[in-house]
């Protein structure tokens, strides 16, 4: 009688083991793929443009690569695959990285950046679950959650820390929701993630970049629609905005920021959470520890809210507490460095004038 539950178990215990086996590989190759990145990126000139010191920014492409390796191995060996519809969207979010890749590289308007995320979330929505009005939502909230992660990447480890404790809560989500596939490749992205940070903390040797900050903000928004997929539109909302609430705080605060500076949006600065802790004393590792603290008190009551185990009702105590934060914060007074003159072919121009007259005149 024992050998029927055992039959049904084994291949759970399997996919368990494997999960396990896969983020400890994840965790490895991510970090030494990181180390091994970083003088290439150094010399192809891949650097971070907003600081003063130069920064490799192929940390995220590490991420994206064996991400999709050891997910590709649990498909092909079919020990965890990942289920209908995973598959399409890991290929669309590589697709997103690619473009994000291209952004490193040479620097990509913002509306570029979003159009093409729109058009990646489009394929990937299931829209026989979710109707066509939720689809049409569910493709504007992938775009909006993976700009806010994008933003993320303002500050050491930040968009790392607060991307490997909202992939675990998706994953739980998903381990809910028996999409074990799902729930394993979240757990390699987790992991792949942590492996990252080990050379992204403060001071950072490399950076995540556009490329890996697109790949993470589209998986985990995009899995969080496929495992909220044929839930009631309010209670979904609630639970996609628990797990990316410091994504969307940081960004609703750039916005009132820069409307009230009446400063271009696209402009960057010294605006974002971490910069308006930093006068409060706090340090650039306690700032990003503070903020992690604060997405896994979000990420948490968003699996309880999604397992049933408690109410919607505490998602309006997260929504004030990060609104509470965002006005507060909002208060405080940053530094913000005037516009850099530019360089392009009219400033080169003048300058060789200027220099002749002064020859000339000398």
């Amino acid at each position: 009688m024992l050998f029927i539950p055992i039959c049904y178990i084994r291949p759970y215990l399997r996919a368990v083991l494997y999960g396990i086996a896969a983020a400890t590989a994840a965790l490895l190759l991510a970090a030494l793929l990181s180390a091994l990145l970083r003088v290439p990126a150094l010399r192809a000139g891949i650097v971070d443009r907003r600081r003063q010191r130069r920064l490799p920014l192929l940390g995220g492409l590490a991420v994206v690569a064996v991400t999709c390796l050891i997910a590709w191995v649990g498909q092909w060996t079919r020990v965890a695959p990942l289920g209908e519809g995973v598959g399409e969207l890991l290929v669309a979010a590589a697709s997103v990285a690619g473009l994000g890749l291209v952004a490193d590289i040479w620097r990509l308007h913002a509306r570029v950046l979003a159009a093409g995320t729109a058009v990646a979330a489009a394929f990937v929505v299931p829209y026989r679950e979710t109707g066509v009005l939720g689809g049409i939502l569910a493709v504007g909230w992938i775009v909006l959650a993976t700009l806010a992660f994008k933003g993320l990447d303002h500050a050491d480890g930040l968009a790392g820390t607060v991307g490997v404790v909202t992939a675990f809560g998706a994953g739980a989500c998903a381990a809910a929701e028996l999409m074990d596939g799902l729930a394993v490749l979240l757990s390699v992205l987790a992991a792949a993630l942590t492996g990252f940070l080990m050379h992204n903390w403060h001071p950072a040797r490399i950076g995540f970049g556009a490329c890996g900050s697109l790949f993470t903000g589209f998986l985990l928004s995009s899995s969080l629609v496929f495992t909220r997929a044929g839930y009631a539109l309010v209670p979904s909302a609630a639970v996609m905005f628990c797990l990316g609430a410091v994504a969307l705080a940081d960004a609703l605060l750039v916005v009132l920021a820069r409307s009230l500076a009446r400063r271009p949006l696209a402009r960057r600065g010294p605006d974002h959470l971490v910069h308006r802790l930093r006068p409060l004393g706090l340090t650039p590792q306690g700032s990003v520890v503070l903020l992690g603290a604060g997405s896994f008190s979000s990420v948490l009551v968003g699996v309880l809210v999604h397992t049933g185990w408690t109410g919607e009702g505490a998602v309006a105590w997260v929504a004030g507490g990060a609104l509470l934060a965002v006005l507060v914060l909002l208060r405080i007074r940053v530094r913000i460095p005037a516009q850099a003159p530019r360089t392009g072919a009219s400033t080169q121009v003048r300058g060789q004038v200027t220099s002749q007259l002064r020859v000339r005149n000398g």
